[in-house]
């Protein structure tokens, strides 16, 4: 759980988006107010798609008080996140090997790899030698890796919110097809027959992207 930015539905309706604490506000006054009830109001966050709960059993300061509650475990979460040292875990052994001196201010690390003779041999004739051909095949493999995962992960997260608010709707199935064919024209075409503030948060969601370019000027 992320709670940078959350979107809440009243019904298909969409009832407010931006910090959590601001809509937590408006879906406190949706909630309470007698003549509102034209549907549940739900509240995603827009990192995860998931569904957040607030607690409705006291008053306004009751409820916001949960929120800061809320938005200081997330942050505590990420902080925690941040410090873990890249790609390690609690189950790594490799002892690492002593910086040797050269170019410490590059944080440059000798370990040992194992390579067949073609692929020394294929090393050996690129420019810069076989470190900096290395170098260059992990970059571009964590380049490619990272948008892969990025493309997997805004699916998730729409499949989350379409799962919840369109289950229901025509061609429902259809459209997580599309989404995970990654066939942008044709979940557009079927989300247009889909409630418009559902439709236009699901491509949001789904295809970033070309959802800021449609709403450019």
């Amino acid at each position: 759980m992320s709670l940078a930015t959350v979107t809440a539905f009243r019904g298909h309706e969409l009832l407010a988006t931006g910090a959590l604490r601001d809509v937590a506000r408006v879906v406190w006054r949706a909630v309470k107010d007698a003549e509102s009830h034209h549907g549940a109001v739900l509240v995603f966050d827009d990192a995860t798609g998931r569904v957040i709960d607030f607690e409705m059993r006291g008053d306004e300061r009751a409820m916001l008080a949960h929120v800061d509650v809320m938005l200081r475990m997330s942050q505590a979460a990420r902080v925690h996140t941040n410090d873990e040292p890249n790609g390690a875990t609690s189950g790594d052994s490799v002892d690492p090997v002593p910086r040797p001196r050269g170019r410490p201010k590059l944080g440059v690390v000798a370990r040992e790899i194992t390579l067949l003779p073609r692929h020394w041999e294929w090393l050996a004739t690129q420019p810069g030698g076989a470190s900096v051909a290395l170098r260059k095949l992990v970059d571009a493999a964590r380049r490619t890796n990272s948008d892969e995962d990025r493309t997997k992960a805004a699916r998730d997260v729409a499949y989350r919110f379409m799962h919840a608010m369109a289950g229901d709707l025509s061609q429902f199935e259809e459209v997580i097809r599309a989404l995970y064919r990654g066939d942008d024209a044709r979940f557009h075409e079927l989300v247009a027959e889909w409630p418009r503030d559902i439709a236009a948060y699901s491509a949001q969601l789904a295809f970033p992207a070309s959802s800021l370019m449609e709403r450019a000027p």
